[in-house]
């Protein structure tokens, strides 16, 4: 590269990949640009905004020969809100970037050889419609000229895009952040101001059962009550479907958007909804999932933890059970347990379950869960697996059982596993780990630590939990090699 380029110079490129945050990348005479909204295959003219020696970040100007898999997005403020990073390239060629994306993440981070990943990774398991699939939203509220807004952010900023109908959640969400916003004009409760730390409305969450199709609405608001409560609850009532109405009191200067104080304002401070337990086939181009009879049922409160895609929820899940490989005798362990989505899925086929979380609300929960389905052959524990796990095969060796832990699943989040547990888990020795991932590159480097300690991997499935974003979550399983 012999010349030196400058902000706001003009450049046509065109796209060759896609960076972590949906921006397309291009080269020009070897220099990288990052452009936001372009895709793969676009060719493309942009101005830089901010040039580096090796790379800049270019604003996109024109898109000048479209890509074959660039699409009308299905929402018109796709460019706009920071929601969605890739909703403009189609659905097919989204799975094939993420393909790539975990692929890359097994050679570049993990070390392993193309011939090693190849043999093990799957095809992306997608979905069939990809949009309307969000059973959670969390929905900033602002004011702009006077007057109520309700949206998300932009990309990197806290500048709200109003969109009210997300192509992501069910319609129904439409209605109700209508109706918040009608009585928030009406009763003149103002949106929270972050600057001023004045107003009222700060969020409006909302959960909605996939199965039950029970709703539930919680105001995140800067004060204990909100005027004329009865008007915001009696137009939320008039929506099929509602369950319950709550009222979050978070009163600090922060950026986290639930506090601690919850009130129910009507009905239920809870909703109920069920996974269901698929059975998993294996075929040429990919797994198979279909519909079996059981069922499990999660109780589902504002401030609880329950995964936002449950269709693709219950494909992963079942995924872990079938790599978990279990015949009704095995004794395992699920560690980051949360509040016992896939402890109650394995409980079923187990001969024991243990799950772990440092939470102590989500052990409880976990256990109210497995009461209200009638599983008795779990136990939770609170505290550090890395601690508890070695003190319970201690034990267990003490008394003259040599393998007490025939299974281990661990379902991080997006840092990955602690070091530390992962030096349990090799002292331990189980026959299998199932490891559900959320971030391919954290995921690459902790099969690495596991490979190294004595395990190979067998499998490695994506399965896409978020459509039109950039995420992609994986579930590995790894068997330990023989001595």
């Amino acid at each position: 590269m012999d010349r030196t380029y400058r902000k706001n110079e003009k450049l046509t490129v065109t796209i060759e990949d896609m960076g972590t945050s949906g921006e397309g990348i291009g080269k020009v005479d070897g220099y990288t640009l990052f452009i936001k909204d372009a895709v793969i295959g676009d060719t493309v003219t942009c101005s830089i905004m901010k040039a580096k020696k090796n790379y800049a970040y270019a604003k996109l100007q024109q898109v000048v020969t479209p890509s074959p898999f660039r699409v009308t997005p299905a929402c018109p403020a796709a460019r706009q809100c920071g929601g969605c990073q890739i909703q403009e390239l189609e659905y097919a060629k989204q799975l094939e970037h993420k393909y790539r994306t975990v692929r890359g993440c097994l050679i570049r981070i993990g070390g392993f050889t193309e011939e090693e990943t190849d043999a093990v990774l799957h095809p992306v398991v997608g979905m069939e419609s990809p949009y309307r699939y969000r059973n959670k939203a969390q929905v900033p509220v602002g004011m702009r000229a006077g007057k109520p807004q309700a949206g998300y952010y932009a990309a990197h900023s806290h500048f709200i895009v109003p969109v009210t109908d997300c192509v992501l959640g069910p319609k129904v969400n439409g209605k109700i952040l209508e109706s918040v916003l009608e009585y928030m004009r009406e009763c003149r409760a103002d949106a929270y101001d972050e600057e001023t730390g004045k107003g009222l409305i700060r969020h409006v969450l909302i959960r909605t059962g996939y199965h039950s199709g029970q709703i539930m609405v919680c105001i995140i608001a800067n004060a204990e009550r909100l005027p004329n409560e009865q008007v915001l609850v009696e137009k939320l009532c008039r929506i099929e479907g509602m369950y319950g109405i709550t009222l979050n009191t978070n009163t600090k200067r922060t950026n986290v958007i639930l506090g601690d104080k919850l009130r129910t304002l009507w009905g239920e401070d809870a909703i109920e909804d069920t996974l269901v337990l698929q059975k998993v086939t294996q075929e040429e181009d990919g797994y198979r999932f279909a519909d079996t009879e059981q069922e499990v049922r999660f109780r589902i409160s504002p401030l609880s933890f329950y995964q936002v895609n449950p269709q693709q929820t219950q494909k992963l899940y079942s995924l872990a059970l079938k790599y978990a490989g279990l015949t009704g005798k095995e004794n395992v362990w699920d560690l980051y347990c949360g509040v016992g989505t896939i402890s109650l899925f394995l409980a079923g086929s187990a001969g024991h379950v243990y799950g772990v979380e440092v939470i102590p609300e989500a052990i409880e929960n976990a256990r109210r869960n497995a009461a209200m389905n009638g599983i008795g052959n779990v136990t939770f524990r609170t505290g550090k697996a890395e601690e508890i796990i070695p003190a319970y095969v201690e034990e267990k060796r003490a008394e003259g059982i040599e393998k007490p832990v025939d299974v281990v699943v661990v379902d991080p989040p997006r840092k990955g596993c602690d070091e530390r547990l992962l030096a349990a888990i090799l002292k331990v020795q189980p026959e299998r780990i199932v490891y559900v991932s959320c971030d391919p590159a954290t995921l690459a480097r902790d099969l690495r630590i596991l490979a190294d300690g004595g395990y190979r991997i067998r499998e490695v499935t994506p399965v896409d939990q978020f459509a039109h974003t950039m995420h992609i979550e994986s579930c590995v399983l790894l068997e330990r090699v023989s001595d």
